[in-house]
This record gives C-alpha cells, sequence and structure tokens, in this order.
C-alpha cells in the first residue's frame, strides 16, 4: 500500500475519533442538564410539599387554639373565686376564662378572691397572669385591698407580679395609708422594707400614713409599733395636715404618751 494511504486512512481514523469524543461530551453534558432538571423538579416538590404540610400543620395549630371564653365560662370563673378551689380555678383558665372579666362592681375574680382572703384561689389566678392593679368601681384593685384589709399572705404573693405602688384608692391614698390606720402591722412592714412605696405620700384628706395611724387610731401597743415602723423607714414627723396641725400635736390632744415621745424622739415638733 503507498505511502499516501496510509496517510488518508490515518486522517479518516483521527477525524472519526474527534467526531466520537465529541458525540461523547455532547452525550455527558446532556445527562447532567437532564439530571440537575429532574433534581431542581424533585427540590421544588419537596418545597411545595413541606408548604402544604405546613399549611396544614397551621390549620391543626389553628384548631388546636385554646376556647374563646363564654359569659358562662366567665360568671363561674367569678363565682369560683368566691368558694372555689385552685383546681376549679385551673380547669376554668384552661377551659378559656377571661382573667379580666368583672362582675356588676367592677370586681376581677383575683379581687374578688383577695376580698374573701381565699389564698389557695388567689394563688391560681396570680400564677395564671392575673392583674393585681385592675381596680373596681370603687378604686380598688387587688394589691390596694390586700394592702388595707390585712390580706398578708396574698399580699406577699402579689409583690412579684409588678404591682403599681403608685395607684391610689378612692381617697387618694396607697396601700400603706389604710394599712396603717387599721393596724395591720405585718402588712406595714412588707410595704416598706420589701416595696420602694412612698411612706410620706399624702391623700386626699392631707394625711399620711403616720398622721392616720395617731389621728385614726386608739393609740395602743400595735399603733405604736406601726408608728415605730413609719419613723424607722423614713416618716416626716413634721409633715402637717391640710389643716396646718402636727403629728406630735395630735399626739398630745388624744393623750398618746408613748406616741408623743417617739416623735420626740425623730424630731417631732408642733
Amino acid at each position: 500500500m503507498k505511502k499516501e494511504n496510509y496517510w488518508q486512512i490515518g486522517s479518516v481514523c483521527f477525524i472519526v475519533i474527534i467526531f466520537i469524543l465529541f458525540a461523547v461530551t455532547t452525550k455527558l453534558k446532556e445527562d447532567k442538564k437532564t439530571e440537575r432538571v429532574q433534581s431542581e423538579s424533585t427540590l421544588n416538590s419537596s418545597h411545595s410539599s413541606n408548604k402544604k404540610e405546613l399549611k396544614s400543620t397551621d390549620s391543626v395549630a389553628e384548631l388546636k387554639k385554646e376556647p374563646r371564653a363564654t359569659p358562662e365560662l366567665n360568671q363561674e370563673l367569678l363565682t369560683r373565686a368566691r368558694i372555689g378551689t385552685t383546681e376549679s380555678i385551673q380547669k376554668l383558665i384552661e377551659d378559656g376564662a377571661d382573667l379580666t372579666t368583672i362582675n356588676e362592681k367592677g370586681a376581677s375574680a383575683l379581687l374578688i378572691a383577695t376580698q374573701e382572703n381565699n389564698i389557695a384561689t388567689a394563688t391560681a389566678l396570680l400564677e395564671a397572669g392575673a392583674d393585681v392593679n385592675q381596680q373596681d368601681q370603687l378604686q380598688d384593685s387587688p394589691f390596694l385591698y390586700a394592702g388595707a384589709e390585712g390580706r398578708f399572705e396574698i399580699l406577699t404573693l402579689m409583690l412579684d407580679k409588678k404591682p403599681n405602688y403608685n395607684l391610689l384608692n378612692r381617697y387618694g391614698g396607697t396601700a400603706l395609708i389604710p394599712a396603717a390606720e387599721k393596724g395591720h402591722v405585718d402588712n406595714v412592714r412588707l410595704l416598706l422594707e420589701k416595696t420602694p412605696i412612698d411612706v410620706n405620700h399624702i391623700n386626699q384628706s392631707g394625711w399620711t400614713a403616720l398622721l392616720e395611724a395617731i389621728v385614726l387610731s386608739d393609740g395602743g401597743e400595735t399603733q405604736q409599733e406601726i408608728i415605730q415602723l413609719l419613723l424607722e423607714h423614713g416618716a416626716d414627723p413634721n409633715k402637717k395636715d391640710s389643716r396646718g396641725i402636727s403629728p406630735l400635736t395630735y399626739a398630745k390632744q388624744k393623750g398618746y404618751g408613748r406616741i408623743v415621745t417617739m416623735l420626740v424622739e425623730y424630731g417631732g415638733q408642733e
């Protein structure tokens, strides 16, 4: 065979090889493209499925939401606040009873429980988030009432529930003033030692806690202890009332010798 023929055959073979390589490369590229499209399609399908599942889950969650409060549930909560147990209160709350619901006097379940000194019920309501500052038509809140009426255990529980120490009753007084007047020593001590309550706040009558503890009391040992506590915690012995009468003058007029002595010891003047 001539040399030229060998050369021609070699050229043809080379061209064939190049063509085969090109075809194989093209096929590989097409296969990869197909795989990518299929992968993206699968991913999109999965994403769509996930969306559907999420929507389905959301729908289930909507169905599982706590039921809305009903007038019957709310009324039962107010009733149970007075005479109920921890378990009955918890069940009503779980069923959707509204903690802010009120009776015809504007009293919430927590205020009612406080008025009745129902410690177990008050505890359950507080743990569920009942508002200690919600006032009724007489401007009593659970916190103000607990302070004024000697509900020491409930008052203690309320200190961790963000009470408003500047909230005023219908007489313009803080929780401390009626507590001092009515002889609730433990409440007075708790408020003075554990809260930032203003010991020298003046109510609508122009009286501080110190003045009320003198003017509206019998001057006995309980009131003497309260007055001592007030003075120790910064009560002003010279803060006069709206008529210009001092605590010392009132104490002398009422013949409260021991209280007179205490006031003088703390710088009290007429």
